[in-house]
C-alpha cells in the first residue's frame, strides 16, 4: 500500500515529537517513518491490508469496513477513558 511520499508541515505536541524521535533512534528508522507508521495503524491501514487478503471485497468495501471498525475502536476508547 505504499505511494508516492510527499513533504508535509504538521504541528505536535513537544512531547509526541520527542517521543517519536526517540522511538525512531532506538528502531533505526527515520523520524517520518515512525509517524508514517503511528498514521497508518491510527487509520486502520492493517484493517484494509487483512480484508483484502481474505476475501473478494471491493476496495471502497474494504474502505468502509476500516473505518466502521475505526469509529468502533474510538467509542471504545471513550467509552473506557468516560468510565
Amino acid at each position: 500500500m505504499a505511494g508516492t511520499k510527499r513533504k508535509v508541515t504538521l504541528y505536535v505536541d513537544e512531547d509526541v515529537l520527542r517521543a517519536a524521535r526517540v522511538r525512531a533512534a532506538r528502531t533505526d528508522r527515520r523520524d517520518s517513518e515512525v509517524v508514517e507508521a503511528a498514521l497508518r495503524a491510527y487509520l486502520g491501514f492493517e484493517v484494509v491490508a487483512s480484508v483484502w487478503a481474505r476475501s473478494d471485497l471491493s476496495e471502497d468495501e474494504v474502505m468502509r469496513l476500516a473505518v466502521e471498525e475505526t469509529h468502533a475502536v474510538r467509542a471504545n476508547q471513550r467509552a473506557a477513558r468516560g468510565s
